[in-house]
């Protein structure tokens, strides 16, 4: 149905204007477009693809705050300060805080785990994702990850499973049909280095980020601007439009964009808008949109909001 929705406006689009004369400067346009069509499909596949993963973003089963010095983990019965699991053994170890504010984890014995794809044989050292050392807890014959996130100065377990509801029972994804008029060409204007941006998240953890510059661009006739996120290859941006709430996700919707080359040209292409992980789970901490980038404008192109399968 999606491929025959985007044919079908892509007929339209074509025939639109059409009054005898054939305009010259129109071909090529026309011609390109069964390319822009299956260039766009081809990213929708593949945003899929990466959803669906056994370790996707739908395969989220647990976010847990680690607010004492010790806790113990399982998916059986909670008794004091267990942590209760929806999935993996029913004893699966301990996580412990140590002085100088690491994280470690002893399994209980006897259980089988991973730590980073190896069998655990005792106490591992639990490094968070700001870290950037490996330090994955698996379980369930591999099914189940577990893995530690920081979120300004707390830190939690991430807990994944490809068994998880979310994943086995997807609604699909749905999107505007792919129009070229919102692939724009913007302008990047850098800002001095080192300047980060502050951005909020979705349990009201405030974190300074780095925003290396600024896209302007145009649309029907208006100028806008967007606060760019990331470097130095990529940007990102985190955005919210008059879709929010009506159409798209409520809480905005991410781009990703290549740096700009030496002309400082950037092309914003809106159909590759998309929804942040929290559309799809509970269990995300997503990112939200600044002030900066909620924009006066309703961009009718990309992921829509998503709409939950039967569970």
């Amino acid at each position: 149905m999606m491929r025959l929705a985007m044919g079908m406006a892509l007929a339209a689009a074509l025939l639109c204007g059409c009054g005898g004369r054939e305009d010259a400067s129109a071909r090529p346009a026309a011609e390109a477009a069964p390319a822009f069509v299956a260039g766009q499909q081809a990213w929708r596949d593949a945003r899929l693809e990466t959803l669906l993963r056994p370790d996707g973003w739908t395969s989220l089963v647990g976010l847990h705050w680690l607010e004492l010095k010790a806790h113990y983990i399982g998916s059986g019965e909670r008794i004091g300060s267990t942590m209760r699991l929806a999935f993996g053994p029913a004893r699966m170890g301990l996580v412990t805080r140590d002085e100088a504010g690491g994280y470690w984890f002893t399994p209980e014995r006897g259980v089988a785990l991973q730590y980073n794809g190896e069998p655990m044989t005792g106490r591992v050292r639990l490094y968070s994702d700001r870290e950037g050392e490996p330090a994955e807890i698996g379980f369930d014959e591999g099914k189940g990850k577990l893995t530690l996130i920081q979120r300004g100065d707390r830190h939690a377990l991430r807990v994944r499973h490809a068994d998880a509801p979310a994943r086995l029972h997807f609604g699909g994804l749905q999107y505007w049909p792919a129009d070229p008029s919102w692939r724009i060409e913007g302008r990047f204007i850098a800002h001095p280095p080192g300047k980060t941006l502050p951005i909020g998240d979705i349990v009201g953890i405030l974190s300074d980020t780095p925003n290396p510059g600024a896209v302007e661009f145009e649309h029907a006739g208006a100028t806008y601007r967007l606060e760019a996120l990331g470097g130095p290859d990529n940007l990102y941006f985190i955005l919210a439009d008059r879709t929010s709430g009506h159409g798209s996700y409520p809480a905005g919707r991410y781009l990703d964009v290549i740096w700009p080359g030496p002309d400082g040209k950037v092309v914003l292409d809106f159909n590759r808008a998309y929804s942040p992980p929290c559309a799809f789970t509970p269990f995300a901490t997503c990112p939200l949109p600044p002030p900066e980038n909620r924009l006066d404008l309703a961009i009718t192109a990309g992921e829509k909001n998503y709409v939950p399968g039967e569970h």
